[in-house]
């Protein structure tokens, strides 16, 4: 029987655990999409207080800060303990073509789901060209 050997392997799992302790990375995956004139950023938060949840925009640094609690109890014991807890804070750098002052924000679901209007400026627009046809010429004799 053949079996197939990743030297590697190992060594990408530890660092993906590692790495999984990180405030900004899987603690707090997100999904960022345009639809239409708005742009749509969905963070997973399950199992956050949706009061913990904290939204600022500081010179078009969008930061999202989020806790999840510890399970309470004197007689717990862990026979796994997989989802981090604690403070999580996720940074999105937005672009000049955003309306910094209509951002909105939903929780629903554990997703938590940010709209991120077009500035008004930023919107294609058409530009009507104008002609003259020579129609209002006056000849002299």
């Amino acid at each position: 029987m053949a079996r197939y050997y990743e030297p590697f392997r190992d060594m990408n799992r530890m660092m993906d655990a590692m790495l999984r302790q990180t405030p900004t990375s899987p603690a707090m995956p997100l999904d960022l999409y345009r639809d239409g004139d708005k742009y749509y950023a969905q963070m997973d938060l399950p199992g956050v207080d949706p009061k913990s949840i904290d939204i600022d925009v500081e010179d078009r640094t969008l930061t999202v800060r989020a806790e999840r609690s510890e399970v309470e109890g004197e007689k717990v014991e862990w026979l796994t303990h997989e989802r981090p807890v604690g403070t999580f804070a996720r940074q999105l750098t937005l672009g000049y073509g955003v309306a910094l002052d209509a951002i909105g924000a939903k929780y629903e679901d554990g997703v938590l789901t940010l709209t991120i209007p077009v500035a008004e400026e930023a919107k294609p627009r058409k530009i009507q060209v104008q002609h003259n046809t020579g129609d209002n010429k006056v000849i002299d004799q």
